[in-house]
């Protein structure tokens, strides 16, 4: 039983490194597909809001995420306290401690439980991150961030995480297709339109111009490093090393993302008659997102279908905001994390070989969560932009953020004929 503890404890851990290196991924991601003037502003918004989420995780989302039985409303609202440091602990570290923990069924200590969910934490604004690229100023974000990791994402999380109301209900949501995807799409979602388009996007007489992303390879290099990181997210989300349990998520997880990738470059094809790197890299993300909220009780043959419908999704979502809506999103984090997050979670109720997974109440619990956390970005921002805005002037925006709020570019340049170029050295 101690040994078992040790090895679950352990497994959490090397799943904790691996959804931290999801950041890693998150940022190269949104590096390669915004412009390269806006490359260090991408790449210091994803260095904070890791620093961020952690640092108000421990502070207060994570008493208010998972309350025991101190909730402040009963199933609504957790307690705002710090983590309980000597909680972390299992006894005093002796055998004997850890021998009367396994036989309890504790499975990790209490400090592997705080540092893997904090990961997950940051994640949401993180999404966000994307898609407000290229023009939204820095310490209005970092403030959004900041509100939003601390409060709403461990709110809406401890609505079924922490035994709240939707978990009453019988809600099911394995790792996060709308605990942590769909409620940072949709937060995503309200920061776009409060935003609006760069300059340019779209034009007086209607057409669209397309802004393409600077660098395709740190695009590609981001998503293999998301699907890299997604193991633990999924995998860790088993919170045992249970060896038939983890090989199940591992292997619904990988068949749904390439299925997603598969399905989005003959969706695509149809669409665009073009062979769009873009919309595969997104439609792996998709298949990922969309298998999160069940990756544990899901056929292979599930896997695949969910993965697929995903990647279907992603196309016609992304050019459905572009062109229908007008809502310009650099990276199309409202398509795959926010539509397919709700993809994902009804897709539970559809395909779960468990029969307690209902399709009714899936629908209301990624509705719940999404509108709490569109309705919550859409105050903090609203607030933000009427008093000290939330987006940089023309001028600057024209420049590049890089310029602009850190002085810097992201390459060595040389300026020929008035057009910056990439030197040989970069």
């Amino acid at each position: 039983m101690e040994a078992m503890l040790t090895v679950n404890n352990l497994w959490i851990l090397i799943a904790t490194c691996l959804v931290f290196i999801m950041h890693l991924g998150f940022a190269t991601l949104e590096a390669g597909f915004v412009q390269r003037k806006n490359v260090v502003n991408i790449l210091f918004k994803n260095s904070m809001i890791i620093s961020i989420g952690l640092l108000t995780y421990y502070v207060v989302g994570y008493n208010l995420m998972y309350p025991g039985d101190a909730w402040s409303i009963g199933g609504w609202l957790g307690r705002f306290a710090p983590m309980d440091w000597a909680a972390g602990a299992i006894g005093d570290g002796s055998s004997e401690a850890y021998a009367a923990a396994a036989e309890a069924g504790s499975s990790y200590t209490g400090y592997s439980d705080f540092i893997f969910q904090g990961m997950f934490a940051a994640t949401c604004a993180t999404i966000v991150s994307g898609a407000v690229a290229e023009r939204m100023k820095l310490v209005p974000f970092l403030i959004f961030a900041t509100l939003f990791v601390a409060f709403s994402y461990p709110i809406t999380g401890s609505w079924k995480w922490g035994l709240g109301w939707l978990d009453t209900k019988g809600f099911y949501d394995f790792a996060g297709s709308t605990l942590v995807h769909a409620a940072g799409g949709f937060a995503a979602l309200a920061a776009i339109i409060l935003l609006g388009a760069r300059k340019g996007k779209y034009r007086k007489d209607g057409s669209i111009t397309a802004i393409p992303g600077h660098s395709m390879p740190l695009a590609a290099i981001g998503v293999f490093l998301l699907w890299f990181g997604w193991f633990g997210f999924n995998g860790g989300s088993v919170l045992s090393a249970n060896p038939n349990a983890v090989s199940l998520v591992f292997v619904t997880t990988s068949l749904a993302a390439a299925a997603g990738g598969l399905a989005a470059f003959f969706m695509a094809y149809l669409m665009f008659k073009s062979y769009d790197l873009s919309m595969v890299l997104n439609g792996i993300l998709g298949g990922l997102v969309g298998i999160t909220a069940g990756a544990d009780s899901f056929t292979g043959i599930s896997a695949i279908a969910i993965g697929a419908i995903a990647g279907i999704i992603i196309p016609v979502s992304i050019v459905f905001f572009d062109k229908t809506l007008k809502l310009d999103d650099p990276v199309g984090a409202t398509s795959v994390h926010g539509v397919c997050g709700i993809w994902g979670t009804l897709a539970v109720g559809i395909f779960s070989t468990n029969p307690d997974h209902h399709f009714f109440t899936q629908l209301i619990g990624t509705l719940a969560v999404g509108a709490f956390s569109f309705a919550t970005t859409f105050g903090i921002l609203g607030v933000l932009k009427v008093t000290v805005g939330i987006r940089v002037d023309a001028e600057e925006e024209l420049k590049g953020l890089d310029i602009g709020e850190h002085d810097m570019h992201a390459y060595t340049l040389n300026k020929e004929d008035g057009v910056f170029q990439l030197t040989s050295e970069s």
